[in-house]
């Protein structure tokens, strides 16, 4: 293999600010997986309560390119945004992936699982005339399955979804798997969306090497190790008390205005995003998407942290 664990995650570390993964790996990672993945994985992707959102970032990853990342990296049996079949068919493709390779295949979860009234306030499918809850797919597939990755807060940590007073009981896939004692590693890739090279970063990386080193809160910490704020471009008005008042205003920290960087970790500030023309503190401010309970946690998100 010409890509060296060590070279891998140099290169998702994106050593040069504004350069993102995607830019940097160019043919590495693919050349890689032609060299080190022997078949395969089967990947079967879900979706529960959410704005498909993780998908839609996806499929804006530039250097591998969605079609290489889909026909290259990983085998694709079920997504319901992009797959052609529909109905019974498309359901009976990801029954027919979970029993042949029981163990082997990877699951994405995208959005959140509601547990009030038994899963039913999410309604995934239906096969033989009996409704499917994202509830019982997140449960039957993720014991079964070699790992889970849970793209975007809501499926890491329950997203908008579970803002209070949550009464769809909508929750993230660790804390499903907690109280129903799955043990299938889970590796929260939040964001709301999840930046791409976060996600084909965590995927490339445990098919190639397996699983990364998680922080506290099951995230990769190439992607999650450093708080934004000790970063930040701006932390220099910081230091000096210089405060922007209004959002057009450059010169300044955008602290007063509401920005959570302080309390959040990623990489945004170096990796950027639509392939590093922008990032969300250069024309606005961080909400704290990357976080559990942001949505709480941080409201209202235009006020100063305390």
């Amino acid at each position: 293999m010409g890509l060296t664990r060590r070279e891998f995650l140099k290169i998702c570390g994106g050593t040069v600010a504004g350069l993102s993964l995607s830019q940097s790996l160019i043919p590495e990672i693919v050349g890689a997986f032609e060299k080190a993945v022997h078949g395969k994985p089967p990947v079967l992707w879900i979706q529960g309560a959410g704005c498909t959102g993780c998908s839609v970032s996806l499929l804006n990853t530039v250097h591998p390119n969605i079609a290489e990342v889909l026909i290259k990296i990983i085998d694709l049996r079920y997504h319901p945004t992009i797959m052609a079949a529909a109905g019974e068919t498309a359901i009976e493709a990801l029954e027919e992936t979970a029993r042949e390779a029981k163990g082997k295949y990877v699951l994405v979860v995208e959005g959140s699982i509601p547990t009030a009234a038994g899963g039913r306030y999410c309604v995934v499918g239906e096969k033989g005339g009996k409704e499917i809850t994202m509830l019982e797919w997140t449960t039957h597939l993720g014991k079964d399955a070699a790992a889970v990755l849970a793209f975007g807060n809501c499926a890491a940590f329950g997203g908008i979804p579970a803002a209070h007073p949550n009464p769809t009981g909508a929750k993230g896939v660790m804390e499903i798997f907690k109280g129903r004692g799955i043990r299938t590693p889970v590796i929260n890739v939040p964001g709301c969306p999840s930046h791409p090279d976060w996600m084909v970063g965590t995927i490339a990386h445990i098919l190639l090497y397996g699983l990364p080193e998680l922080d506290e809160l099951n995230r990769p910490s190439v992607f999650f190790g450093g708080i934004l704020h000790e970063h930040c471009p701006y932390r220099g008005f910081f230091d000096e008390e210089v405060f922007s008042k209004t959002f057009p205003q450059k010169e300044g920290c955008r602290y007063q205005l509401g920005c959570k960087g302080p309390e959040v970790s990623c990489d945004a500030w170096k990796r950027k995003w639509n392939t590093g023309v922008n990032w969300c503190v250069a024309d606005a401010i961080c909400i704290g998407c990357t976080e559990p309970g942001f949505w709480d946690k941080f409201a209202p998100i235009y006020q100063p942290l305390e």
